[in-house]
């Protein structure tokens, strides 16, 4: 890969979480190394409620055999933040970049990602913007997208998580970063009717390379 651009890579649908995240150590210990250059993965997990570092597990509400029921595994992540869901008809990206060669501190990276989702949204009539609670992105009261990072040696993991077509009922299961007063919602949801995953992705990308200044 040239210096200075980014890889897609698209992973698909029905994508274990174990397996996403060994993949993503795997690309990180390679940027790290120099040995492979910025990558974007972008993919559906199966079921999977997912602790970050400053997880309350209570917020977790179902327990081993309801889970079991619903066909939702649990799993702990080095990324921070609190609960989340992971599911299908979500867009996922993990973002494998080196920020020091993009000129980006850790913040400043976060206020770029939500900008790409801001401006995906956009592209599909959808209006969303910040919320001093909680970083991501939101619609009102109701929270679209979820991001969770780790930034290790200038080199980021973990990424975003944007309700597409996903199963809000899903959420019901936990408390959503922690947030007992706030809401979930999906494109799908606000539009009245199935979105294009393939079409997000594209729109999702092309803003990502625009935010990030990639070729």
């Amino acid at each position: 890969m040239e210096p200075g651009t980014i890889e897609l890579r698209d992973l698909g649908a029905d994508v274990d979480y174990a397996v996403a995240a060994a993949l993503q150590d795997e690309l990180h210990a390679g940027r790290v190394a120099g040995t492979v250059g910025d990558t974007l993965l972008l993919l559906e997990h199966r079921s999977v409620y997912t602790l970050g570092r400053s997880a309350d597990p209570e917020h977790i509400l179902l327990d081993a055999d309801e889970l079991k029921r619903r066909g939702i595994v649990r799993a702990s992540t080095s990324r921070g933040g609190d609960v989340t869901y992971h599911g299908p008809g979500q867009l996922v990206g993990y973002p494998i970049i080196h920020l020091g060669c993009r000129g980006l501190g850790v913040l400043a990276y976060v206020t770029a990602v939500e900008e790409v989702l801001i401006r995906t949204l956009s592209s599909f009539a959808i209006p969303a913007g910040r919320d001093a609670r909680n970083r991501g992105v939101w619609v009102d009261n109701d929270k679209i997208a979820a991001i969770g990072i780790r930034v290790s040696r200038q080199v980021t993991m973990h990424g975003f998580a944007l309700n597409v077509n996903t199963r809000l009922d899903d959420y019901r299961g936990i408390v959503p970063c922690g947030l007992a007063d706030a809401g979930v919602t999906s494109m799908a949801h606000l539009l009245g009717r199935s979105i294009d995953l393939a079409h997000v992705k594209t729109t999702l990308f092309s803003h990502f390379r625009t935010i990030f200044r990639y070729p």
